[in-house]
């Protein structure tokens, strides 16, 4: 039953807001008492805590099963935006991250440090890939690179309130982080991409 809970409280937190939905809300959206709720999280806070613990495991779940594919770094990188944009669809005007860091900075905090690591690996991975099948320079600095790309993503999670605007703003800095690299096959491929970018 935890493990229900969490898992309805993550899809709930993610489309409709971490500050919208209440326990009652989820009590009612499972069909169970308030009571049963307490029993397994004393307070709202830590469930949401344990909801974010997983949806940053199914995000890089996610993210290990589309670099398994074996695709080319740029087509992996729209990949993965686009699971993204898949899972965190949100019917709230407000980003959930942006009401996460707004209204529960704490919890906010404790998965940036998570982030940081598994998110730092992953760009990193993705920049020697492209280096390797020449889509990408071979003499960027790959560190400064990882932590530019690092810092624009979150502080757009972070800072933007509008879900909309993040969602566009994440494709713009996808674009300007790919170009920045880019050879001329490179920009061929990210061209081609930026044509249907699946928003």
């Amino acid at each position: 039953m935890k493990e229900k809970i969490i898992a309805k409280a993550s899809e709930m937190f993610i489309k409709l807001g971490f500050k919208s939905i209440t326990m009652d809300d989820i009590a009612g959206e499972m069909c169970i008492s308030k009571k049963t709720i307490y029993k397994y999280f004393c307070n709202k806070e830590i469930l949401i805590e344990e909801s974010t613990q997983l949806l940053h495991k199914e995000v890089h779940e996610n993210i290990e099963s589309i670099v398994q594919q074996n695709y080319n770094a740029i087509e992996e990188s729209f990949k993965i935006r686009n699971k993204f944009t898949e899972m965190f669809q949100s019917t709230a005007d407000t980003s959930p991250i942006f009401q996460l860091k707004k209204h529960y900075p704490e919890i906010y905090e404790k998965l940036m440090v998570k982030e940081l690591d598994e998110c730092s690996m992953c760009f990193e991975q993705n920049i020697i890939k492209g280096i390797k099948d020449g889509h990408y320079r071979s003499d960027i600095n790959i560190p400064s690179y990882v932590k530019f790309y690092y810092m624009l993503i979150f502080s757009i999670n972070g800072d933007t309130s509008s879900d909309k605007e993040s969602k566009q703003l994440e494709l713009e800095a996808l674009e300007y982080h790919t170009r920045a690299m880019a050879t001329a096959k490179g920009i061929k491929e990210l061209e081609k991409h930026l044509l249907n970018p699946e928003i």
